[in-house]
């Protein structure tokens, strides 16, 4: 039995696919060891959404080889996507898989272990030139293929996750968009979506394991079911999610504001498994900066969208991503975004400094930011969105919760049993019995005072 160490960068759709390449390596007689202990076989599932991604792709993969330089490192993923060239240079590396090809992880790996053999059993020489090492790596280029060109949504199916009450369900795959700052489109190639019936199934069986709340996830989940020629088919997903027996809570993942419409939220509305937690990414509060990202909506249809969730739930959750110091951003330009995220008001703000992406148009626009500047603008938003946040969950205090708990945690001495809200504010209650612990149970909760900066405490309501 080999033993395989596995290790995640990036993304919830990152996350998923190694879920589901552990299940599978399972399933096939591998035995799953942690990271940092010695493996036949190590494999890191990369990210390339910044120049820093790439770094860290890079330093965990010299990371596994320098462990057991006699190994086998296995690089998955984005950063193998867009720098197959690199990839294929690095001798830290010795097997390459692309994205759309994770799910034929193991017959790749055992055509890789067999040549490998082969080679060693013919004496061949260790170090073969770029040509031939290439070859090697992707298996005569067949590991790694051309993501643009391609409309196979590559089907995976999730058994169970870490988690044990929470499971995240990928639904479609690929961009569309091209903002001026993302390489994604060129990692994940164009929009395929997963056929509903996979995906309801998947939901039923992990159901049946237990599972009460589904997180639906993707590239980018607004487009689902574009490429099957219609509409975007989300919201009609959403109702068939609704109907099965035993989950009780349904959340979305990152949403584009143009899908937020005022027939679309009414429909959210009238269903009780919906959480009201809505993340519609942002960028910028600036109209001149959003055009620089091709952005595709501007500051005043992004507010509309967040009225229209604002009328139709009572008190929705509703987070979002800001980069600082995007090209061209000049004082006055970051001040329309402070002003904007002002009168916005979010729960939770996700503050990035631009970071420049070599292949992308933004990391060729004049006037780049200097790092000093980015740095302070973010600890600015970052200063917002602390009094922002704490505003937002204040307003629970005194108010009767639903909390699905998950996990039991020590924190000052003192054991509790933490969990969510619906709208994603973390809840904690004291764990007076120690053998009554209720993951997976959901709960009302009379919420008290605030334990910490990001947790309410509060009593079970008997």
């Amino acid at each position: 039995m080999k033993s395989v160490a596995l290790h995640n960068l990036g993304c919830k759709v990152n996350s998923y696919e190694m879920d589901v390449m552990q299940q599978i390596l399972q399933e096939n007689g591998y035995k799953i060891v942690p990271f940092d202990e010695f493996a036949d076989i190590y494999i890191i599932n990369t990210c390339t959404v910044t120049n820093m991604a790439d770094r860290k792709s890079r330093q965990m993969l010299h990371r596994a080889k320098k462990q057991n330089p006699n190994g086998i490192v296995v690089a998955t993923g984005c950063y193998v996507q867009t720098g197959k060239e690199a990839v294929c240079l690095d001798d830290a590396i010795d097997l390459a898989i692309g994205n759309n090809r994770k799910k034929d992880l193991v017959p790749i790996l055992e055509q890789f272990i067999k040549e490998r053999e082969a080679l060693a059993a013919e004496n061949e020489k260790l170090l073969p030139d770029r040509e031939e090492a290439a070859k090697r790596k992707t298996l005569n280029a067949t590991t790694v293929i051309d993501i643009n060109h391609t409309n196979e949504y590559e089907r995976m199916f999730l058994k169970e996750t870490a988690e044990h009450t929470r499971a995240y369900i990928k639904i479609q795959d690929g961009c569309n968009q091209f903002c001026t700052y993302c390489i994604i489109p060129y990692a994940r190639g164009r929009v395929r979506s997963r056929s509903q019936e996979d995906i309801l199934q998947e939901i039923r069986d992990l159901q049946r394991k237990g599972y009460k709340e589904v997180v639906l996830t993707g590239i980018h989940l607004s487009s689902y079911g574009v490429d099957f020629g219609k509409e975007p088919l989300l919201l009609p997903l959403i109702k068939k999610i609704h109907e099965i027996d035993g989950i009780e809570r349904i959340r979305l993942g990152s949403l584009e504001p143009r899908i937020i419409t005022e027939e679309f939220a009414k429909e959210l509305s009238t269903m009780d498994k919906i959480c009201p937690h809505f993340h519609l990414s942002l960028q910028s509060g600036c109209d001149a900066t959003l055009k620089r990202m091709n952005r595709r909506y501007d500051t005043k249809e992004f507010k509309e969208k967040v009225q229209i969730l604002r009328k139709a739930f009572s008190h929705p959750a509703i987070t979002t991503d800001v980069i600082t110091g995007f090209p061209g951003e000049t004082e006055e330009e970051f001040l329309k975004t402070k002003a904007f995220l002002e009168n916005i008001q979010f729960f939770e703000m996700h503050i990035f400094p631009y970071s420049k992406r070599k292949g992308t148009k933004a990391a060729l626009m004049e006037n780049q930011v200097p790092e000093a500047v980015k740095k302070e603008r973010s600890r600015v938003l970052l200063e917002l969105e602390k009094k922002q946040s704490e505003a937002f969950r204040s307003e629970y205090v005194g108010k009767e919760l639903s909390v699905l708990f998950e996990e039991r945690k020590e924190i000052g001495g003192k054991e509790y049993e933490i969990g969510h809200t619906k709208e994603y504010v973390k809840v904690a209650v004291l764990a007076e019995d120690k053998e009554a612990v209720f993951s997976n149970e959901i709960r009302t909760v009379l919420a008290k005072s605030m334990l910490t900066e990001e947790m309410i405490l509060g009593d079970l309501v008997k």
